[in-house]
């Protein structure tokens, strides 16, 4: 084990296939890079455990208040490690619940941001889906090619792929193993915004500064409740956003950001 300076924050170096680190002014961004560039960040289930782990740590951190996940400029992830599941049996895979463990990404708490360039394919654009927000570089290319190798996607391509872009676009991706780019994503709502490869990451950090500037336990109700909207119907959704609403009434952040407004101050949350 070693350690590692960078001018974000110091890192205990203990993973092989991830870099890991604190981003931001004041060092509350967890900030994940994919780090297999010779496979084009291809998803092991190696690399899968050690973002667990990560996740986990940054979860526990009082500091952090957003998480960034992102590749390299060339891939995000140019999709799972084919080679690895190869030779697989079905009886290996339903037995052992195999990609189970890659879901980690959906029930992180905190607010996870992909900052995606290059290929997001296969698992590649599946884990991007699992986070909350997603910003394309310009040259970002997003498709589940899964049909091309004889199979299809296994962690949650068809569902939220659906989700984010409607029946026609997905069907159309998952049967032909077509791509769309960073331009088409974002006007079938699949991505937030778009920019030039060199700013993306440094613009996912701002992005994740500004929701972890505010209250964290605030941000992780408001998380809930959005990502409800996919699971429940409209009355329940409702039904659920007003019971965290009324929640935050029971929270110091909630009087002091009502209180601050009113006195024509910036707010000093505590995520109490």
């Amino acid at each position: 084990m070693t350690l590692r300076l960078y001018k974000w924050h110091l890192v205990v170096c203990q993973y092989e296939y991830i870099l890991v680190e604190k981003r931001g002014e004041q060092s509350n961004v967890g900030f994940i890079q994919l780090n297999r560039p010779k496979a084009l960040n291809a998803l092991c289930d190696g690399l899968m455990l050690e973002m667990e782990r990560a996740l986990d740590a940054f979860e526990a951190d009082a500091d952090v208040g957003a998480i960034v996940i992102t590749g390299s400029e060339r891939a995000f992830a140019a999709g799972a490690d084919i080679k690895e599941m190869q030779n697989r049996t079905f009886q290996e895979c339903y037995g052992g619940n195999f990609l189970v463990h890659w879901n980690r990404v959906s029930t992180v708490k905190k607010p996870v941001i992909a900052a995606v360039n290059g290929f997001a394919l296969g698992g590649g654009c599946e884990l991007a889906m699992m986070c909350d927000i997603i910003y394309a570089g310009e040259k970002a290319q997003f498709g589940q090619p899964e049909i091309l190798l004889g199979t299809i996607p296994g962690a949650g391509g068809t569902q939220r792929l659906t989700r984010a872009v409607g029946k026609s676009l997905a069907m159309e991706l998952v049967l032909t193993g077509d791509r769309i780019n960073a331009q088409e994503a974002k006007q079938s709502g699949l991505v937030s915004k778009i920019y030039p490869v060199d700013q993306l990451v440094s613009e996912a950090v701002k992005c994740g500064e500004k929701i972890a500037a505010n209250s964290k336990l605030i941000s992780t109700m408001a998380k809930e409740a959005v990502n409800a909207a996919f699971e429940l119907t409209l009355a329940e959704g409702n039904r659920l956003e007003k019971r965290l609403f009324h929640a935050t009434f029971a929270t110091d952040d909630r009087k002091e950001g009502m209180t601050a407004f009113v006195e024509k101050r910036k707010a000093h949350f505590k995520d109490k």
